[in-house]
């Protein structure tokens, strides 16, 4: 009954943002919102050129299309109230805004990591059982896949933002960071939070783990494969298909283990802050370009795009 009560009188959280300095409020809001406006851009040409170009119809485009769609979605989780908070006196989030942006952020999190293991299978399949790439990869297969991807991620989202909902907040309720992720709000619960915290450490480990443990098998599968091809020529072209996925995986997977995967005495808000801003806004802002600058098919897609539209 108290849970409820208190629920209902904290009507939400203040968002600390990304600096307390004054000064750099207005510098930071220029600089995410071009960056914002860049991944915006960026992820919607990527989407534009696959869609547009029949060429570009095959597995691998179809989930570099939804990882753009994705990543659009996922910083609009995170950075338009970020940068209204960098303007405004108060940085208030209500307390339902806060849970339904914890529940988008972690479900779109979730699904471009799936999207991510699904491409690390595309590209096993295609290097190590080239013969049987069309069967394998059937166009069900790869809805499927999505499916799959959209269902596990929003599901363990529902969970763990009920589990949130039922915890109370008592003394402070400043949340140190820039938006609602799930250790600096649980810091602020006066609840017991083990609960929270072994599914933190259990649930998510596997929800997270899986996709990780996909990509680094179906690596080895690759390199196995690769060192086995006897032409210096053919071991670059069969590695060079896999570059740009393999600086994505880098890049998310990196900042992702370093801020979540460590006990909730040992998070560092500020240490965590540069990494979040790495994985929530760099990486889907560098996405289109790492894709697009090493790929000769995409190129192909985004000039065949350009002279569609001045036509």
């Amino acid at each position: 009954k108290d849970m409820k009560n208190y629920s209902s009188s904290i009507s939400g959280f203040i968002l600390l943002g990304i600096s307390s300095n004054p000064q750099m409020q207005k510098p930071l809001f220029t600089l995410f919102l071009v960056m914002y406006l860049v991944t915006l851009v960026g992820n919607g040409l990527i989407i534009l050129a696959i869609h547009s170009d029949s060429r570009l119809h095959t597995p691998m485009y179809f989930f570099l299309s939804n990882l753009s769609f994705m990543d659009i979605c996922f910083t609009t989780v995170i950075v338009p109230n970020m940068l209204v908070n960098l303007l405004s006196e108060t940085k208030f989030i209500s307390y339902v805004g806060c849970l339904v942006q914890m529940y988008f952020f972690m479900a779109l999190g979730n699904t471009d990591s799936y999207l991510l293991a699904s491409m690390a299978i595309d590209r096993l399949v295609a290097i190590c059982n080239p013969f049987h790439y069309d069967v394998v990869m059937s166009p069900r297969r790869c809805l499927l896949l999505l499916l799959g991807s959209c269902t596990i991620s929003h599901l363990h989202s529902m969970m763990y933002v009920l589990l949130m909902s039922r915890l109370s907040f008592c003394a402070s309720h400043v949340i140190k960071h820039f938006f609602c992720d799930t250790q600096p709000v649980l810091k602020l619960s006066c609840s017991d939070t083990t609960t929270n915290q072994t599914v933190v450490m259990t649930e998510t480990l596997t929800v997270i783990a899986t996709p990780f443990l996909c990509i680094l098998f179906s690596y080895l599968r690759i390199i196995i494969t690769v060192l086995k091809i006897p032409s210096a020529t053919g071991k670059w072209k069969a590695f060079s298909t896999c570059g740009s996925h393999l600086t994505v995986v880098v890049f998310f997977y990196g900042s992702i283990i370093y801020v979540y995967f460590r006990p909730l005495s040992m998070y560092s808000v500020v240490k965590d802050r540069v990494a979040t801003v790495m994985y929530t806004i760099v990486t889907p802002m560098l996405n289109p370009f790492i894709y697009s600058l090493r790929n000769k098919d995409m190129k192909r897609g985004l000039r065949k795009l350009r002279g569609r539209i001045q036509s």
